[in-house]
């Protein structure tokens, strides 16, 4: 039988199921229950497998789970199971870690610590800095750039390693270019900072309201953007041309928000736009891992990890499709091969 164990979880709701081909067409009265890549996310009550062997019998003990968080993929990520299925794993094995969940809590509590230390004296230096960087460096702000770079190299080199991978494929620091990335984590910004490039994010406007992080992100430049509001995004996409005419970068996560499940979502067109109309290389970045150690919605933790960038080789174009299409391929392969 399964059964979920009520003194620990950990961070998963998948059970391996290796022999079952399909659960939906074997279980009988399941409201919550789903199959993808050979695994089972469950929770429900006691119920019986008709179309499986009579050997094989499954109970599931009912959690705080509904119909609705199944249809919208939000099963909840704390569950520990026991695992008495014949043949497929030893009886009475439980899958609880709790000593593990509690070390990715306290490695959280330590990375928003040394990120919100080392933040606060750097942001003193990057105010003081200011005004000299409007005067002489309007649009670049490469010394802000190299504020935050050390801010996230100090931040994330207690926690994990950053394996960099194509570092010749960069276009000259001083050359303007549209950078892309795959988004799996807010990790993601952390580990681009490390480049040490000066290109330019863009932001939803509430992040800017966070003080010392918010007001960083506005003295090196970022672009603000309101999601929903068409007319805040053609500002964006100006502003952005505009920038890059006057010989900085961007940089677009084409995916528009973290993915939830790891997998590569569709992009949006405007990075492209930008890259075609301005002639500028497009620079196609894979990241590999901050999924893993800081999965979305689960920004809390910070699990045990390591990190892989690669820089992909830049692509030049005037049709906006085309490039967001090779650009997509270029990432896709990458992550396929991980």
């Amino acid at each position: 039988m399964l059964t979920p164990h009520p003194a620990t979880c950990i961070p998963l709701t998948r059970v391996s199921l290796p022999h079952l081909p399909s659960i939906r067409s074997g279980v009988r009265q399941i409201a919550s229950v789903s199959w993808k890549h050979g695994e089972v996310e469950f929770s429900t009550r006691i119920h019986r497998c008709g179309s499986w062997p009579s050997s094989s019998k499954f109970k599931f003990s009912r959690v705080s789970l509904n119909y609705k968080m199944f249809k919208h993929h939000r099963l909840p990520r704390c569950i520990a199971v026991k695992s008495e299925l014949g043949g497929t794993d030893s009886a009475g094995v439980v899958r609880s870690f709790p000593e593990l969940r509690l070390g990715s809590k306290m490695r959280g509590i330590g990375f928003y610590a040394a990120t919100s230390f080392s933040a606060i004296f750097l942001f003193v230096l990057m105010a003081a800095a200011h005004p000299f960087v409007l005067l002489f460096d309007r649009y670049r702000r490469k010394t802000h750039h190299l504020v935050a770079m050390v801010w996230a190299k100090l931040t994330v080199s207690p926690f994990y390693k950053i394996d960099i991978k194509g570092l010749e494929n960069l276009p000259p620091n001083d050359a303007p270019a549209v950078f892309v990335s795959n988004h799996q984590s807010f990790l993601d910004i952390y580990t681009l900072l490390t480049l040490g490039r000066s290109f330019k994010f863009i932001s939803k406007t509430a992040i800017f309201l966070f003080p010392i992080i918010g007001w960083a992100m506005y003295l090196m430049g970022t672009i603000p953007l309101r999601r929903m509001d068409t007319k805040s995004q053609m500002d964006c996409l100006k502003r952005c041309m505009n920038l890059i005419n006057k010989g900085a970068s961007v940089f677009f996560f084409p995916e528009g928000t973290r993915s939830k499940d790891g997998k590569l979502g569709a992009f949006k067109k405007g990075a492209f736009s930008v890259a075609a109309k301005t002639g500028v290389p497009l620079v196609p970045i894979t990241l590999v891992g901050t999924g893993k150690i800081m999965p979305a919605g689960m920004e809390g933790r910070v699990n045990f990890g390591s990190v892989k960038v690669v820089i992909h080789q830049p692509i030049k174009g005037s049709d906006p499709d085309t490039l967001c299409r090779e650009a997509r391929n270029v990432i896709e392969n990458q992550l396929a091969v991980q």
